[in-house]
């Protein structure tokens, strides 16, 4: 491991633009293209965000947590939360799926991880909470 950051922060929205910018600091030192930057801060966002508005319902007095790390050839991103859980992993992993069904949320959020990142695994508990990790390789 070349190096690793765990950090929690209250579920708040303000704190997904927080993530991305801790995620862009710590990956300063790989020199990485911008179009891979852009990829990994926006599979963050949706995972910050699925945390946040799903998994607590926007209750800001909970606590998400980030685990960042990269060796030589991969970036290591976890997202998890103590909330709700995922009921149904697979059909939250469809498109256009929402448990908030309104005009702000498309359901593409999983998809949208899917597409940015080389692994997605989704782990969660109804009750105890989801954790969301992702990988995405490089060459350094």
């Amino acid at each position: 491991m070349k190096n690793e950051l765990n950090i929690s922060f209250p579920s708040k929205l303000i704190n997904v633009q927080t993530s991305r910018a801790i995620l862009i600091g710590f990956l300063a030192e790989l020199d990485l293209p911008m179009s891979v930057i852009n990829e990994l801060k926006t599979a963050l966002s949706e995972a910050v965000t699925n945390a946040i508005v799903h998994g607590y319902n926007n209750d800001e007095s909970c606590v998400v947590s980030l685990y960042f790390s990269y060796d030589d050839f991969s970036i290591k991103m976890i997202v998890e939360d103590k909330g709700v859980g995922i009921e149904n992993i697979d059909a939250a992993k469809e498109p256009l799926f929402s448990t908030k069904f309104d005009e702000e949320r498309a359901g593409l959020g999983f998809t949208i991880m899917e597409v940015f990142t080389d692994s997605l695994q989704i782990d969660s508990v109804l009750g105890s909470g989801t954790k969301v990790t992702m990988i995405k390789n490089y060459a350094s």
